[in-house]
């Protein structure tokens, strides 16, 4: 009927649900965006990774984490016990939001109109998912998930359960590791963030 609420509001499985998902025009992001990138893994994964959005390479690829910060993600689930095969990985948001300078694009923090629009997606996932916990990859994944906003930094580490039983475990985006320029501090971080996916590790058993 032409609405966007249609699209894949039927949806029954998660195939059903991405393939709905490449015509989403819920907000204005996928007009200069390359395509819809939806979340990706196991219909049964125990866990869900959220992150922000898709940066220029998942843009490109059309899958997420798959850029510099999913290398660091990979390497670290890696280290910390968990395979990255065996969970579900999507964003807050599923366009590339960005800001062209010269030739590059450089990623643009998502709204809380973009987030609100898109957390129709991410709901639907996770209805159709079940899993048993799902991470908030920094503060705009928290902020779909909670339905509010939330300082990670004074509640990184800790499980929020929803009103529907999820638990939401907090920490940073893997992409904050990358941005810090003291070799150091750096590596301080990376350990930080390795700590809390072992933790996550730990809540499965």
């Amino acid at each position: 009927d032409g609405r966007p609420e249609a699209d894949g509001a039927d949806a029954a499985t998660l195939p059903a649900l991405r393939q709905a998902a490449t015509g989403c025009r819920r907000c204005e992001l996928w007009r200069e965006a390359t395509q819809t990138v939806f979340g990706e893994g196991p219909e049964d994964a125990r866990i869900v990774f959220v992150g922000e959005q898709p940066g220029d390479q998942e843009d490109i690829a059309g899958r997420p984490f798959v850029g510099p910060a999913g290398k660091v993600f990979d390497a670290i689930l890696g280290e910390a016990g968990i395979d990255r095969d065996g969970v579900y990985v999507t964003n807050a948001v599923k366009h590339f939001k960005f800001e062209p300078r010269g030739k590059r694009r450089i990623h643009a923090k998502p709204n809380a109109g973009e987030v609100t629009a898109c957390r129709w997606w991410l709901d639907r996932e996770l209805a159709l998912a079940r899993p048993e916990i799902a991470v908030a990859l920094g503060a705009t994944a928290a902020q779909a998930l909670l339905g509010k906003p939330v300082a990670i930094t004074r509640l990184r580490g800790q499980v929020i359960e929803r009103d529907d039983g999820l638990r939401v475990f907090l920490t940073i985006h893997p992409s904050f590791i990358l941005r810090i320029p003291d070799p150091a501090e750096k590596e301080a971080e990376r350990g930080r963030f390795l700590t809390d996916m072992r933790a996550v590790r730990a809540l499965m058993g």
